[in-house]
């Protein structure tokens, strides 16, 4: 079984379990907020992915910082359990695979929307309303800036990719004057 596939099926099992208890909201935020702060924090996150340290010493780390933070058990357990399993390097997959199927609970879809510039914040909540009446579901944004696109904006949706960017106009301009010489 691959990595992507054991977190994938550790983030179910804890999304049924929490789910049931009516915590799967604040568990998804914890585990997001804690995938975070390990990318954020490489040197100090380094020594639990480190084969020669030892693994008693890498769960009492992890159990010192879900004390200072407070997580929730359901959260300590699937970080205690990562790290037991030698597979913390999974925690992000898991916290992704998590929050995907919290938001299809809920009904919400996530759009990846990329842009040349910072959206101001008017021109960002016009373009989820958009979303939202494209796709009939609750739409969380998450910008990303690429400067390459020129202009103009391109939506990921699941699959589906929206392609409104200047540079896309641009090639098929070109593609139409080609085919017309």
């Amino acid at each position: 079984m691959s990595d992507r596939s054991d977190a994938v099926r550790f983030a179910k099992e804890l999304f049924d379990v929490t789910w049931r208890q009516n915590q799967a909201d604040h568990v998804a935020d914890e585990l997001d907020a804690f995938a975070q702060a390990m990318h954020e924090n490489k040197g100090v996150a380094k020594p639990l992915y480190h084969p020669l340290v030892p693994q008693a010493k890498k769960l009492d780390t992890m159990r010192r910082v879900i004390a200072d933070l407070g997580l929730s058990k359901p959260t300590a357990v699937i970080v205690e359990a990562l790290v037991n399993s030698y597979r913390v390097k999974l925690l992000p997959v898991v916290a992704e695979s998590f929050r995907a199927r919290l938001n299809a609970k809920h009904g919400v879809i996530r759009a990846r929307v990329t842009t040349a510039a910072p959206l101001a914040d008017d021109k960002a909540s016009a373009l989820q309303s958009t979303l939202q009446k494209i796709t009939g579901r609750g739409v969380v944004l998450e910008t990303k800036i690429d400067p390459s696109i020129i202009g103009g904006v391109v939506a990921q949706l699941d699959s589906t990719v929206y392609d409104g960017s200047v540079t896309r106009q641009l090639a098929r301009m070109r593609e139409k004057l080609v085919e017309n010489v």
